[in-house]
């Protein structure tokens, strides 16, 4: 159980980064983000999880903002990994956890 939380925690940080790191694009590209190499390969990667997330919201919530509901929604997930991951530490006191 530990390995599939290590795993899930690792693709749930790795979508957070791109998603962030998209972000900081966004602002430092200006207008010019969608000719960007990096922002192209960044939005690749987090490209599973907005869509996941834009089927999920309502048509009310506009394109421009669903990767930042897709940021939010990740961010509570890997919290909630993370705090069963302790959890999971604690019970087992700390066997294998190191």
């Amino acid at each position: 159980m530990l390995t599939v939380l290590n795993a899930l925690q690792l693709v749930l940080y790795i979508a957070l980064l791109a998603l962030a790191g998209q972000g900081v694009l966004f602002v430092l590209a200006g207008d010019r983000r969608s000719s960007n190499f990096f922002y192209r390969t960044l939005q690749v990667v987090s490209m599973p999880f907005t869509a996941l997330i834009r089927k999920a919201t309502p048509r009310a919530v506009a394109n421009r903002h669903v990767p930042l509901v897709t940021f939010l929604v990740l961010l509570v997930a890997y919290a909630v990994v993370t705090f069963e991951k302790i959890g999971l530490c604690v019970s087992l006191n700390m066997v294998g956890c190191r």
